[in-house]
């Protein structure tokens, strides 16, 4: 696996231009502003489910989580590129690890809300709070993107061997 990245970064030119003077940094702020984008408009979304704002409708909230889906598809392009680049420093690390599970779980959460709950909030009046299930999964989804959050910070502190990794 890491060599079939580093392969893959390597042909497609990823890996020169990350390691060139402007690369890491620009792929990094374009990192944080999809990250931006993703807790802007989902985190609001979710706060306003949970309980706080009740004078904002939840359906004119719901209309900004497009822009959070594409802010989630800017950091899966970006993350790809640094996972690609340095693949032993990402596939062996725990914090990269717990942060791929997280986005798993989040990712399955929002299965669940759209599918069980989405219809019930869609219907929910400008002042109407939202039911326990959505509250939930609201709740489920702020504590698994903050978590995305912590995890990808402490990425940089792990530098570990490989033989840290359990499912490598």
């Amino acid at each position: 696996m890491v060599e079939a990245l580093l392969d893959f970064s390597h042909w497609s030119g990823i890996y020169d231009f990350l390691n060139s003077s402007w690369g890491w940094p620009t792929i990094e702020s374009l990192h944080f502003i999809g990250l931006s984008l993703l807790i802007g408009t989902v985190g609001l979304f979710d706060l306003r489910m949970i309980g706080l704002a009740k004078g904002i409708p939840m359906s004119a909230l719901h209309r900004l989580v497009p822009w959070g889906i594409a802010g989630y598809g800017l950091n899966v392009m970006t993350g790809f590129m640094f996972v690609s680049t340095a693949p032993d420093q990402y596939l062996f690390n725990p914090a990269f690890q717990t942060k791929l599970a997280l986005m798993a779980i989040a990712g399955i959460n929002v299965l669940f809300f759209y599918r069980f709950q989405f219809d019930r909030v869609k219907r929910a009046g400008a002042k109407a709070s939202a039911q326990r299930g959505a509250k939930i999964a609201a709740a489920v989804s702020l504590s698994c993107w903050i978590g995305v959050i912590v995890a990808g910070r402490l990425i940089t502190y792990y530098r570990p061997p490989y033989y840290w990794c359990f499912w490598c």
